[in-house]
């Protein structure tokens, strides 16, 4: 296994950067299709969310590797090399999956322990199916980690550590009063229709809104949440869907706004926020200084990487750049949930704007106090990723003790054919019998050896004994990789 990662998260990243690094998804598919031309690599796949991207590669050179992902990474997603690498992280091998299996789990996430993750742990493996970027290792990969997540989710209480970014959002918006206090009788507006949206606008008629408003590019896609929200017994919302035009308009009678589209640009700038409450807007004022970001090679980053100064740096580049809140009573309240962002931070100095985005989460979320289910699913991950990297380098001498397995079953095949020219005369119940007994002794003689290098080649440091059963055998190295190709195009495999 040659597995690494290579990519950038809230924890290594100011949001400014990961929002100007975000993957569309046809860019997401080029980039994995580069992947596979570059030379280090054989198979690949991206996780792509909102506060994260990740590009996961089965490499056959770790320097070259890691360079080739990076300056990938950098192409696609418009940020310069230069810019860019401070902030990205690598692991490899048995790292890159105890980091995968700890993002399954919710360790990783913004807000630790929230189950949405799996969801996109999902889709990245889907992504990587339908572009045949992924193959035996990455769907064994991410199969395990969607298993790992869900095990963390069933054994522990992690969930109760974990929430999703727009529960955790809406409490923060409440500003420390009950969220069910705080939301009943209001207006929701809802911009977007997608995933997120939909949970937000869910979330939403649950805690007690009165109205929610879901405005969408595709009238259709609103059309369907307004639907589903209907059929939500219980709630006592009123749901409408209007075009993205009235926004404008909807904003002058909303108390609350959720946004997660998947815009390029602004949905909501400063200037029609202060409209929409009928106040002056000046963008000099309300304008967000950018903080300066630090600059390093990649040699100097592992450095970082390898002490925490990465995160630490990111930490403070985040604190920087989170806007001043007005202050005085709360008219209107944003919840930016979108990478990049659709709301205006300016909007955030207007007086009576509350506004919640990715940077403000992130920052809320760095002191909040761990769960303790969270050592137990620590316990999870050490023990998943050791039976992870002990069935990998096991299946890697799998193919050439079957093809073991198959000279010898052809040699007992020729010596049998030689007997009936020698004995023509034997009955068909003693040429059984004569085969029998040989298949019998072969597999007694192959079975001691084959069961103990495959216990050997479980081990750290066993991926020498597949080299070594085949020289010793002499076995021919064209009829292990055809034994690994029909195991690699077995139907079965890598369904998610």
């Amino acid at each position: 296994m040659s597995l690494l990662v290579v990519g950038l998260s809230h924890r290594s990243a100011p949001v400014s950067v990961l929002e100007r690094a975000s993957l569309a998804a046809e860019t997401q598919s080029k980039l994995l299709q580069d992947a596979l031309a570059a030379e280090p690599a054989a198979e690949a796949t991206v996780l792509a969310t909102c506060n994260r991207i990740e590009l996961y590669a089965d490499v056959d050179k770790f320097h070259a590797g890691v360079a080739e992902l990076s300056t990938l990474l950098a192409q696609h997603s418009g940020v310069g090399l230069d810019e860019l690498t401070p902030y990205l992280y690598v692991h490899y091998e048995d790292r890159a999956v105890h980091h995968l299996f700890s993002v399954a789990c919710g360790l990783d996430s913004m807000v630790v322990g929230e189950g949405q993750i799996l969801g996109q742990i999902k889709d990245a493996l889907a992504l990587g199916q339908e572009t045949h970027t992924a193959g035996r290792l990455l769907n064994d990969l991410f199969q395990q980690s969607l298993r790992v997540g869900k095990r963390a989710h069933s054994e522990t209480g992690i969930d109760r550590a974990g929430q999703s970014l727009v529960t955790f959002g809406l409490q923060q918006l409440a500003g420390g009063a009950d969220t069910a206090d705080w939301a009943r009788g209001k207006r929701a507006l809802v911009i977007g229709a997608g995933s997120m949206s939909s949970l937000a606008a869910a979330t939403l008629a649950r805690t007690g809104v009165a109205e929610i408003v879901v405005a969408n590019r595709t009238r259709a896609r609103a059309d369907r949440l307004v639907e589903i929200l209907g059929q939500a017994g219980g709630t006592g919302v009123t749901a409408r869907a209007v075009e993205m035009a009235a926004v404008s308009d909807e904003l002058t009678r909303a108390d609350v706004v959720v946004s997660c589209t998947g815009a390029t640009g602004l949905v909501l700038t400063g200037e029609t926020v202060a409209g929409a409450l009928g106040l002056p807007f000046d963008a000099a004022a309300t304008a967000v200084e950018a903080p300066a970001e630090p600059a390093a090679d990649l040699d100097q980053h592992a450095a970082w990487v390898e002490n925490g100064s990465a995160a630490t740096t990111a930490q403070a580049v985040r604190r920087a750049a989170v806007p001043a809140q007005s202050t005085g009573p709360v008219r209107l309240a944003l919840l930016d949930l979108a990478m990049p962002r659709d709301i205006d931070g300016a909007a955030a100095r207007l007086d009576g704007v509350r506004l919640v985005d990715i940077e403000s989460l992130a920052e809320a979320s760095a002191d909040a106090p761990m769960a303790a289910d969270v050592d137990q699913v620590r316990t999870i991950v050490s023990d998943e990723v050791a039976a992870f990297g002990a069935a990998q380098r096991a299946a890697h001498i799998t193919p050439t003790v079957v093809a073991l397995r198959t000279m010898a079953a052809d040699v007992v095949a020729g010596e049998i054919a030689r007997l009936d020219g020698r004995l023509p005369d034997l009955d068909e119940k003693q040429r059984a019998e004569i085969t029998q007994t040989v298949r019998r002794v072969v597999d007694k003689l192959l079975h001691a050896p084959t069961v103990r290098v495959k216990q050997l080649a479980s081990e750290p440091g066993g991926a020498g004994y597949a080299d070594a059963l085949r020289e010793l055998f002499d076995l021919d190295p064209q009829t292990v990789a055809a034994v690994s190709r029909a195991d690699l195009n077995d139907p079965n495999r890598g369904r998610s």
